[in-house]
């Protein structure tokens, strides 16, 4: 196995309200498995070409209280979601919203988003999902055979921790009742990556109906050893893998607040720490879409950290 690369300070990070939850220890628990995406192979995602192009979509997940008989899923085209603890496992109960503030940052860069994950509570690797059924769908370990979220993600220091290097990972933020209607709105994610070189990330805006002609659109996206853009796609069916594409002139090796503001129709405009980079007004979805990242099974190892995300709901 290869050395993982040492998590990022946290120390200039601001401080958070603690939210309040109640956790009971666990010997083992399954991941909640929302869906099971058709997802691009490692040579057609960034490909040398610094951006995912899929051949097929991604399919979106369809929430379903059908329960599955194990842990593992095998990737299909139809969506088989499942929340089925281990009988090995010890009870966790959810608490109630915190009412507690958001960070200063979230205030000013995201100040209309109405869901905010700040990952305060920690999570050992394999428990994100059962710990934060409200922020966090992952899809199921062995998608494609490049996912396996219950491998790589954990939370700690008030960070969403992102293993870089031998598995990809991917998931949709949101719960299993909100993740998937977004028509319109304010998504914005605060990150940073360390190592990783030759892997990199796509946040994006995906699809609820599958259809890649309802429009993608993707920010942050982009390889960790160079600067992320924006990218949004042709709508016209058969010309998806068009896009218009937005330098950010930053680096992923810095913490950066990126911002998707939707006006359904209309417009969507782009923003890194606040300010605005872009404005693109055509090719703008008008249906449901669900917020989520990927990253890839390649590349060097690192860390992909996640601070804060923040949607409207």
């Amino acid at each position: 196995m290869r050395d993982r690369a040492q998590h990022a300070s946290t120390t200039n990070r601001p401080t958070r309200h603690r939210r309040s939850r109640i956790v009971l220890a666990a010997a083992a628990a399954s991941a909640l498995l929302i869906g099971v995406p058709t997802a691009a192979s490692a040579h057609g995602w960034w490909g040398g070409r610094g951006h995912w192009s899929p051949p097929t979509a991604p399919v979106s997940p369809v929430p379903t209280d059908e329960a599955t008989p194990s842990d593992e899923a095998t990737p299909t085209d139809e969506a088989t979601p499942t929340e089925t603890p281990s009988a090995d496992s010890a009870p966790i109960e959810e608490s109630a919203p915190s009412d507690d503030a958001a960070p200063a940052d979230v205030v000013s860069l995201a100040p209309d988003t109405s869901f905010v994950e700040n990952f305060d509570l920690s999570a050992v690797t394999g428990l994100v999902s059962r710990l934060y059924p409200q922020a966090w769908q992952p899809y199921p370990d062995g998608t494609s055979g490049i996912y396996e979220p219950s491998k790589t993600v954990s939370v700690h220091d008030g960070v969403m921790d992102v293993q870089l290097g031998g598995a990809g990972t991917a998931g949709t933020f949101g719960s299993r009742a909100g993740a998937y209607d977004h028509v319109g709105g304010t998504f914005s994610v605060r990150a940073k990556a360390t190592g990783g070189d030759g892997n990199g990330a796509a946040f994006m805006l995906w699809p609820s109906s599958d259809k890649w002609s309802d429009g993608e659109i993707d920010f942050p996206e982009g390889n960790f050893d160079e600067s992320p853009s924006a990218f949004q796609h042709s709508m016209i069916p058969g010309n998806e893998v068009e896009r218009v594409q937005l330098g950010t002139g930053v680096t992923w090796r810095d913490w950066h607040t990126y911002t998707i503001d939707w006006d359904p129709g209309k417009s969507v405009t782009y923003k890194v720490d606040g300010k605005v980079i872009g404005t693109v007004t055509h090719d703008v979805p008008t249906t449901e879409h669900r917020f989520m990242f990927q990253t890839g099974n390649w590349g060097e190892s690192g860390n992909l950290l996640i601070d804060w995300v923040a949607t409207t709901e």
